[in-house]
């Protein structure tokens, strides 16, 4: 019976060592198994680089429409327009294109766009009902996004992994009514900026701030 007593004692002990509460203990490992396992993107592009140079343009241009420096914000904001066309270009001529370069370009634009619509309200340019339909728009937008980017976001989903854009997720590809919005935005914007360059006499003969006026 010894023997028998030994196997016994031998069997409970190895179930009660494999229904421990101690086995999620695993799961760490799991996850950091994933985190490696997952791919990560060389976001360190000239593209990206342009990208970011124009958001963080977005708000001197704001402070320039606000303080009535016109010259310096429309010459901004021409840089801004130039440097969208060229990090494309050069992202799809030279397979530069990465998740989070969809992701900051139209965050780029969006913040361009708001930050220059807002100074043009503050300085009576644009109207309040105007402005209210272009931020409502954006506003679920940048909601949409960061929803998107979560859900999409390779396992295992902590803040610190979101906020890691080396970390590829959905990409963002606008539609072609976005596509056309924004370029109307960026006429508008465009228009009220330029508006206080051009000599007032060109503006008078012209009759160019009707369109304004009409908006008001």
């Amino acid at each position: 019976m010894g023997p028998i007593k030994s196997f016994n004692s031998t069997l409970i002990s190895f179930m009660a060592r494999s229904t421990r509460p101690d086995r999620p203990a695993k799961q760490p490992l799991r996850a950091k198994l994933l985190e490696r396992l997952t791919p990560h993107e060389n976001i360190y592009t000239i593209p990206n680089f342009l990208t970011v140079s124009r958001l963080l343009a977005a708000p001197i241009v704001g402070y320039f429409v606000i303080h009535e420096q016109h010259a310096y914000a429309l010459s901004l904001f021409f840089y801004a327009g130039v440097t969208d066309l060229i990090d494309g270009y050069i992202a799809r001529r030279y397979s530069l294109q990465t998740v989070v370069g969809t992701v900051i370009d139209p965050m780029a634009d969006k913040a361009l766009m708001t930050i220059s619509v807002l100074a043009l309200t503050y300085q009576s340019a644009i109207p309040i009902w105007l402005v209210s339909l272009i931020l409502l728009r954006d506003i679920g937008l940048g909601v949409a996004a960061i929803y998107f980017r979560w859900i999409s976001l390779p396992p295992p989903k902590t803040l610190s992994r979101y906020w890691d854009f080396s970390l590829p997720s959905a990409e963002v590809k606008p539609t072609t009514i976005s596509k056309y919005n924004t370029f109307l935005q960026l006429i508008l914007v465009g228009y009220g900026m330029a508006l206080p360059v051009v000599p007032q006499a060109i503006v008078d003969a012209w009759n160019l701030g009707f369109g304004f006026q009409f908006l008001q």
